[in-house]
């Protein structure tokens, strides 16, 4: 300070305007210093060490030597759906089933190639040759077993268009049980939704297909159920739905000795059989009440009749927990619906004319959860038909029933382990009857 004042004094200057000069002076020389500072920095980083340029050179000659390799092939280089639309999904579903089957009857045997074998069919339950009986017969196969194929396609306007496809084995046999147990795959389902219609072959309206019971056999409550798939134009809107499908009339032709003539099988007629159902769903279970109006057709040189026909169904399923009990009730001219077509849908009368055959069926079971994984069905179904004495004391079938009890174990999801213990019986007008006993196993794996 002392300095400042007197440089202030000799030259002349204040004390403030000196003070104020020196620091300009400093900060000028900062500055400088710090750009000095920054253009080191910079040709610093610009500079390429010397040593480090040579080392460029072998990694250069080494990816020359040694080029990348090409990208694999894919597999399949084109779409396996060419033909599929835009927004299309595609799903494949079934299972693998292995059965394996005791049978007992107590008059006569099954026929070596009985479909009897294989599942439960009541009409062929041997009657009358009780001296006939050769003792319990095993049978085993995988011919349930079963493939779905199906698709979904989204359209331009938010709806939806699906297809399903399925199979299974039980069509003719294209080996036998001495060496490949071969067998060819049978058309189940095969048809097409848009909107509230269904075109295509799958079950019958007529049919209720939820009420059908947990059985290790194919069916289960054969006698009381309608079982019939055929090729229909289906249509629903919410539990209403209603169908014209495939028609077909079977016929037992008049006898006067006692014994029922050969079977006929009629594809006369141009009118389809008719079908209308509605269904009301809930938390509690599904009830459901469908009719059938048919007509029955037989033509050849020498008889030309038709009849028409009716029948009403009455069917459910209560939920009780995880419990649930599954019924049905039948009433009418059942014929090729019902029981795998035990009854035939008419008989033809000494005149020639059709008489339709009126009967009733129907089934209950229950089934208990004991745990998640163990499970039991206990069933009992049946069936039975008036001639009116046209047939009287012949060999028609005139009823059936069975009772069945059954038990599941999975171990683990979509694996199921089951065992079925089956009572049946048969009678004929004339009185002859039947019965058959039945152990069957199964494990199916569902995917």
């Amino acid at each position: 300070m002392i300095a400042a004042t007197l440089a202030a004094t000799v030259l002349g200057m204040p004390a403030a305007a000196l003070a104020q000069t020196a620091k300009e002076v400093e900060l000028e020389k900062r500055v400088a210093e710090l750009e000095k500072m920054v253009q080191q920095l910079v040709a610093e980083k610009g500079a390429k060490p010397a040593a480090a340029a040579p080392a460029a050179a072998p990694a250069a000659t080494a990816a020359a030597a040694a080029p990348a390799k090409p990208a694999a092939a894919p597999i399949q280089g084109v779409s396996i759906t060419p033909n599929a639309a835009p927004n299309t999904t595609f799903l494949l579903t079934g299972f693998v089933k292995a059965d394996a089957l005791w049978t007992n009857t107590s008059d006569g045997e099954l026929a070596d190639n009985s479909v009897g074998r294989d599942f439960y069919v009541p009409s062929t339950i041997p009657i009358g040759s009780p001296a006939a009986d050769e003792g319990t017969d095993l049978n085993a196969h995988v011919k349930q077993s079963r493939v779905n194929f199906g698709t979904d396609t989204i359209l331009a306007d938010g709806n939806k268009l699906s297809t399903r496809f399925e199979i299974d084995f039980f069509g003719s046999v294209t080996g036998d049980q001495r060496i490949s147990n071969t067998y060819a795959p049978v058309l189940r389902h095969a048809y097409v939704t848009w909107h509230e219609w269904l075109v295509g072959q799958t079950w019958s309206n007529f049919m209720d297909v939820a009420t059908l019971p947990e059985a290790v056999d194919f069916i289960g409550t054969t006698d009381g159920t309608t079982f019939v798939r055929q090729p229909q134009v289906r249509y629903t809107k919410g539990g209403f739905s209603m169908s014209a499908e495939n028609r077909e009339t079977t016929l037992l032709p008049y006898s006067t000795a006692g014994v029922a003539g050969a079977r006929i099988v009629s594809d006369d007629g141009m009118y389809p059989d008719l079908t209308a159902r509605y269904a009301w769903k809930g938390k509690w279970g599904h009830f459901a009440v469908a009719g059938l109006l048919r007509e029955l057709t037989h033509e050849t040189s020498t008889i030309d009749d038709a009849t028409w026909s009716g029948a009403l169904s009455l069917s459910g399923k209560f939920n009780f927990g995880k419990d649930d009990l599954r019924w049905m009730a039948l009433y009418g001219n059942l014929g090729r619906y019902v029981a795998l077509n035990f009854a035939t849908d008419a008989v033809l009368d000494a005149n020639g004319n059709l008489d339709a055959v009126d009967g009733y069926a129907g089934f209950i079971a229950y089934r208990h959860m004991w745990t998640d994984k163990l499970r039991s069905t206990v069933s009992y179904a049946l069936e039975s038909y008036d001639y009116d004495s046209i047939l009287g004391n012949s060999t028609a079938n005139a009823s059936s029933d069975s009772w069945t009890v059954n038990i599941f174990y999975s171990p683990i999801p979509k694996l199921d382990v089951g065992a079925e213990y089956r009572h049946a019986s048969a009678e004929r007008e004339n009185g002859d009857d039947g019965d058959l006993d039945r152990v069957q196993l199964t494990t199916k794996y569902s995917f």
